[in-house]
């Protein structure tokens, strides 16, 4: 609810004309009517942004440079955009695993990539210049932008480290009033929690402690999209950790394991929809449910899928819903985190 939003236009030019003596011609066209108007309008257009500057007084509603800067009161800074780390493979003339210079450049689909690792004999680790999601996107022939002696040809395939766009207002609120409501204190399980997801492209993480007996503590994340994260995000937030953690604590960062979810039903479909387009509309539904559950659940609601599948445009009614070929909730174990599988829907 808005503090002001009662401060209309009519309302406030009401006040002003009942301020004058019934007397005087106070109709709409009148002088004394034709005078306040646009002072009216003036005062409603101040109460408006007086709501809305209030609004980014508060962490639950603020956004952008102002959200940063309830983050930076807490010590919560946003993500800055990241770059792609990917694998490029190079040959030479004669059909064989070739090593190139590192600091070597490349261009793929318009982007840039730069030799930084080397990972085998002819296997490399290149960075995207572009900070982004889009280095994530580039696949196929590499064209060298220098002269490289012996290259015959080379490929770009695959994401070691996803690139990262610059953090959402969500993702930045998610974590600022983390800090906030749960504190902090000598490496307990909210501290890990946000020593972790500080990290460039971890989008969450449950803490175990004592899994491994007395002063061992476990960390499973996931990415930015709730799902498994890869080998070099595991490695960048373990490399993190062990800046921070306490000197008496071991701890071990791992990736959660991804629980496929496979919905099947028949459908009744509208006039109109075709079977594909419901399909792929319920699937991005199904997607962001699952993104929601991983790590706040400990299962998957079948109810819920039903819900989801009966809220899809197009969808009349359906029946034989099943959820990984049964008809109750899917129970998550400890270390899991739902993602969408695959969806069949039939008429």
């Amino acid at each position: 609810m808005r503090l002001y939003e009662h401060q209309t236009y009519s309302a406030i030019l009401a006040r002003m004309l009942a301020q004058v003596p019934d007397t005087e011609d106070k109709r709409e066209g009148s002088i004394i009517h034709d005078a306040l108007a646009p002072a009216a309008a003036e005062l409603a257009q101040a109460y408006i942004s007086l709501d809305a500057a209030l609004r980014l007084g508060f962490g639950d509603t603020s956004s952008g440079e102002f959200l940063d800067r309830r983050g930076s009161e807490v010590g919560v800074e946003r993500k800055q955009a990241s770059k792609a780390l990917r694998k490029g493979v190079f040959w030479n003339t004669a059909g064989q695993a070739l090593d190139v210079p590192l600091g070597s450049r490349y261009s793929c689909d318009s982007l840039t990539f730069v030799a930084v690792r080397r990972l085998a004999a002819g296997q490399f680790v290149l960075e995207c210049e572009a900070a982004g999601e889009t280095g994530n996107r580039a696949l196929g022939k590499l064209l060298p932008i220098s002269y490289v002696a012996g290259l015959a040809s080379a490929e770009l395939t695959d994401v070691l480290l996803p690139g990262e766009d610059q953090e959402k207002d969500e993702q930045l609120r998610e974590r600022i009033l983390q800090k906030v409501r749960q504190p902090a204190t000598s490496g307990n399980a909210s501290h890990y929690i946000q020593w972790v997801t500080s990290v460039t492209g971890v989008g969450a993480a449950k803490v175990t402690e004592q899994w491994n007996g007395p002063g061992t503590v476990k960390v499973s994340i996931v990415d930015t999209d709730r799902e498994p994260a890869s080998p070099a995000l595991v490695e960048a937030a373990a490399a993190y950790i062990e800046t921070v953690r306490p000197v008496c604590v071991a701890v071990t960062v791992v990736s959660a394991a991804g629980l496929s979810i496979h919905v099947k039903a028949t459908i009744v479909p509208a006039m109109g929809y075709t079977l594909q387009a419901i399909q792929d509309s319920f699937h991005a539904a199904l997607a962001d449910y699952l993104r929601g559950v991983a790590f706040a659940a400990t299962y998957v609601s079948f109810a819920k899928i039903g819900t989801l599948l009966l809220g899809t445009y197009g969808v009349l009614d359906y029946t034989a819903l099943t959820v990984n070929g049964g008809t109750a909730n899917v129970v998550l174990a400890d270390n899991q985190v739902p993602v969408a599988g695959t969806v069949e829907l039939g008429v």
